[in-house]
């Protein structure tokens, strides 16, 4: 599995998973996946949800756009993950909106400051200018 950024021990983030990858994450030791894509995206996997619990990880999908932040929906992430066992696979298209979502939670639990959070988006080469990341850092200026 290439493209992995772990922003902790408790969040990693990447791409969209095959059924084969979700298997190699359950057998990793990752208990769910958060799933930030819509279904009419290409290359999404439709049956992602089923194919999650058959390895035995939770699952959850909050669709978020790439291009616009949405502070709700944001919201809805941070509030699923209260449910969730960790640790946590985010993924996206190809990990842009599951890195900064990943780092947002990361950056909500650990209670970071601004400068906190680009210092660890800047460590782990998160797009700091990612809509929803950017968004994030204007809520803690």
């Amino acid at each position: 599995m290439s493209d992995v950024k772990k922003v902790s021990d408790e969040f990693s983030a990447g791409g969209q998973p095959t059924p084969e990858t979700l298997k190699q994450l359950a057998d990793e030791g990752y208990k769910s996946v958060v799933n930030l894509r819509s279904l009419d995206e290409t290359g999404v996997l439709a049956d992602e949800q089923q194919q999650a619990k058959a390895v035995g990880l939770e699952y959850v999908n909050v669709p978020l756009k790439s291009t616009s932040a949405n502070d709700n929906l944001t919201a809805t992430v941070l509030s699923e993950l209260q449910g969730l066992p960790t640790p946590v696979y985010f993924h996206c298209g190809v990990g842009g909106r599951a890195s900064a979502l990943a780092l947002i939670a990361f950056a909500t639990q650990q209670k970071l400051n601004r400068e906190e959070v680009l210092a660890r988006a800047k460590e782990l080469d998160i797009n700091p200018d990612q809509p929803h990341l950017q968004k994030f850092l204007e809520s803690l200026s």
